[in-house]
């Protein structure tokens, strides 16, 4: 098995890398990743040695050299996770998501069936194509009920809609050309080698360096939150064994209102290291002005997944924040050597 992964150097991808090297010996996984801000080959550190591993630095709008690599590697699959993916830098700049997330898509479905079509009829049978997404898609939920795979679309942010867009064409080049697809959906994750952008490791790095903990409005959004690792093992279930034509949903069952979780990071500090001042990281907590947009609740009914293919998360958010909080106080490097002046951890998505 040889398998595409675009956005390898990407926080998932990097963590669904590592999962193939580590379990599957018999695979081997190209990397395609442009390397934009928050790409990271640090990332992959630990198995970028291994002779089932390749690494192309290749634009996905770039339809020419996507179309040379499938003719370069002969791949039996792809894992599409390659996506501008920050709701706030969507709302500041939304032509990157537009392009990145759309245009490159089409252009890696019309390269991969073009490949497709030409292959054997074994070959042929084997091949899919996974289009990794997100739940935000859906839109907002009120106080009570669950994203399924029949909810409506209903993207609110400029992110979302162009992940929303991406779906659909992955579809429609199902249903019109019978390209193998499969698609999933999933909630927010967390974990290690997360980029310093995100809710967790923004307040984990902010705490730390004694900074403010910016909170949106009241706090009391809801996410459902889903450990990296856990979200490996189900992409990696769906990729294998998912029907073709598909959408799976994959959720941690783990809702948290977002002044809650950074309550708990606060709290594991506390715990883990403590203040020199003897003052707790809660003081460092403040409320700014929520987002445009900013979807109340998402929660995901991920039962098809467990009920279809055996999978279901192994950590609690409890276990995976604490081992989330404690790889960031180990690895302080990895954070600092990441950051190379185009992020700086301040405010984006105000709009306007």
């Amino acid at each position: 098995m040889k398998i595409f992964i675009t956005g390898g150097a990407g926080f998932i991808g990097s963590a669904v890398i590592r999962n193939i090297i580590r379990t599957r010996p018999s695979w081997s996984v190209v990397n395609i990743d442009k390397l934009t801000y928050a790409g990271n080959l640090e990332s992959l550190k630990s198995i970028s040695d291994s002779p089932n591993y390749s690494f192309e630095q290749v634009d996905i709008c770039d339809k020419a050299k996507i179309k040379a690599l499938f003719a370069k590697h002969q791949p039996n699959g792809i894992m599409h996770l390659a996506a501008e993916s920050h709701v706030d830098r969507s709302i500041d700049g939304p032509d990157e998501f537009i392009q990145t997330n759309i245009m490159g898509t089409y252009n890696l479905l019309e390269c991969a069936r073009a490949y497709w079509s030409d292959l054997g009829e074994t070959a042929k049978k084997n091949f899919r194509f996974h289009h990794i997404s997100t739940d935000e898609v859906y839109g907002s939920l009120g106080d009570s009920g669950f994203f399924t795979e029949e909810t409506s679309y209903k993207p609110n942010s400029p992110y979302s809609a162009s992940k929303a867009s991406s779906d659909h064409l992955v579809r429609a080049w199902h249903e019109t050309f019978k390209l193998p697809v499969v698609t999933t959906n999933c909630s927010n994750n967390y974990g290690p080698f997360h980029f310093p952008e995100k809710l967790i490791p923004l307040m984990i790095l902010n705490a730390l360096d004694l900074k403010k903990l910016p909170v949106y409005g009241k706090g009391d959004n809801v996410r459902d939150w889903l450990f990296v690792e856990d979200h490996a093992e189900a992409l990696l279930a769906v990729f294998e064994k998912g029907r073709l034509g598909e959408t799976y949903n994959i959720g941690g069952n783990n809702e948290k209102q977002n002044l809650e979780v950074v309550h708990t990071i606060c709290d594991l500090l506390d715990e883990m290291r403590k203040r020199v001042d003897g003052k707790s990281y809660r003081d460092l907590i403040t409320y700014v002005a929520d987002r445009p947009g900013h979807d109340k609740r998402y929660a995901i009914d991920a039962s098809k997944v467990t009920r279809e293919l055996a999978w279901k998360p192994k950590e609690t958010f409890e276990s995976g924040i604490r081992k989330t909080v404690a790889w960031y106080l180990e690895n302080a490097a990895w954070c600092k050597r990441i950051q190379d002046g185009s992020y700086k951890r301040e405010r984006l998505g105000i709009g306007g």
